[in-house]
């Protein structure tokens, strides 16, 4: 069973940072890639940033392009999401996600079953 635990989150003024971390636990994903998604108040979650398995390459929506890095440490089974320059669109609840394809850096919102609690961000102007 897989399990997704993300944290991180918090309020934060315009223009400043966050990191979230998500744990995955369950087994070993190693050689899964991994994303992170958001979901606002009242609108459809939305992938935003995937990882390959080795970390080697990355995808941003055009949103967040320049803005957010992501990055993964393999031997803690973890995904971060660095987020600067945050602005008053970027609140949402953030959630990471998992995928056996391990070169899969554009992740569907639809294709996971299992998603964990998710970490709210909330920017505030």
């Amino acid at each position: 069973q897989v399990q997704l635990v993300e944290s991180g989150g918090g309020l934060v003024q315009a223009g400043g940072s966050l990191r979230l971390s998500c744990l995955a636990s369950g087994r070993t994903f190693s050689t899964y890639s991994m994303g992170w998604f958001r979901q606002a108040q009242g609108k459809e979650r939305e992938f935003v940033a995937g990882i390959s398995w080795s970390g080697d390459s990355t995808y941003y929506v055009d949103s967040v392009k320049g803005r957010f890095r992501i990055s993964r440490d393999n031997a803690k089974n973890t995904v971060y999401l660095q987020m600067n320059s945050l602005k008053l669109e970027d609140s949402a609840k953030y959630y990471c996600n998992v995928d056996p394809r391990p070169h899969r850096i554009v992740m569907p919102v639809d294709a996971y079953d299992y998603w964990g609690q998710g970490t709210q961000v909330t920017v505030s102007s």
